[in-house]
């Protein structure tokens, strides 16, 4: 084994470390990558966690990590400060995490990239894409898109193989290695919610209180609202989601953006139909913060363009500062428990 390379702990501790944590109240632990931000920055807050003193001089990196059962347990979610998943063909989810206050070392599975990430990703000044590859149509659209390439094909050397994994899970890198890429005139990213003020409690036109989200669109997927840590634990397919360390996914917000799928046209090598986000328009959305969940709608008039994100009197929806999840999920697909 890579001496780099995560380390797969058992499931019975990853479960066990899950529920120890849980039953104290804490959420996960700080990462474990003493490296931090590249560079230091100004004290404002970070732009896409709203922490404040968390803003490095640096642009965003977007890593495509897998999500099927093979490539389990994954590093460096807990380290991104913004994780979106999306649909891909087979009824399969993907990540796409977003790092810009926190690194990762290592950072993975990557896997390839998809016509989704190009709308989602554009409107962050240019960010670092981290994939594994894409068919020739998307990687076309990739070149032609406000994004830097530093995906495998790009910067071979800045990947490896991980020797306790098979292909195609195995393929890892680490963030301090691929911000290095980052062009002289980059550029932070710009802030993608509205956050609230210490002590400042959720607020928003329909808001009601939670216990549970539970999406059945493709893999299964469950948060739990935790008080005491002020957090969403998730769970997927029926057990707790831990990374490779054995720490718990629990970010402060999740964001259910609900979206229309497209055929794209294209096939895998199955003959399944490769599926696209629609995120330039606008639509309903559920945001769960501070153990509500408000009802809003979003917008986004351009790939280019930020969405917003508004409660039903039209005023911005704030977000607890922190880690937050977005979830591009169909109409339809999602549940709630009061």
């Amino acid at each position: 084994m890579n001496g780099d390379g995560p380390r797969r702990p058992s499931r019975r501790a990853a479960l066990l470390a899950v529920a120890a944590l849980v039953a104290l109240g804490a959420g996960p632990p700080p990462a474990a990558n003493a490296a931090g931000p590249s560079a230091p920055g100004p004290a404002g807050p970070s732009p896409l966690t709203g922490i404040a003193g968390a803003a490095p001089s640096r642009p965003a990196l977007v890593v495509k990590i897998d999500n099927a059962p093979a490539a389990r347990p994954q590093t460096g979610l807990n380290q991104a400060d913004v994780v979106f998943e999306e649909l891909v063909e087979g009824r399969m989810t993907r990540f796409a995490a977003v790092f810009h206050s926190q690194d990762s070392a290592p950072v993975g599975p990557v896997r390839s990239a998809r016509s989704t990430d190009i709308a989602v990703f554009s409107a962050l000044h240019r960010p670092l894409f981290a994939y594994s590859g894409a068919n020739a149509v998307f990687e076309a659209q990739i070149r032609r898109a406000p994004l830097v390439d530093v995906g495998y094909h790009a910067a071979p050397d800045r990947y490896y193989r991980e020797a306790s994994r098979h292909a195609p899970y195995n393929l890892f890198s680490r963030t301090p290695a691929l911000f290095q890429l980052a062009p002289a005139d980059s550029v932070a990213p710009p802030p993608l919610f509205a956050y609230r003020a210490p002590g400042e409690p959720p607020a928003g036109a329909g808001m009601v209180a939670v216990q549970q989200l539970s999406a059945r669109w493709a893999t299964q997927v469950d948060y739990r609202w935790d008080p005491a840590a002020g957090e969403w634990w998730r769970a997927q397919d029926g057990r707790p989601h831990v990374d490779a360390a054995g720490r718990g996914i629990a970010p402060a917000n999740v964001v259910v953006q609900f979206v229309a799928y497209r055929d794209t046209g294209l096939r895998d090598r199955s003959g399944a139909a490769v599926p696209e986000a629609q995120v330039v328009g606008d639509g309903d959305a559920w945001i769960l913060t501070g153990g509500q969940l408000i009802p809003a709608h979003w917008s986004k008039p351009s790939a280019e363009a930020v969405t917003r994100w508004v409660d039903g009197a039209g005023a911005d929806v704030k977000l607890a500062p922190g880690r937050t999840w977005v979830e591009l999920a169909p109409p339809g697909s999602v549940t709630h428990t009061p």
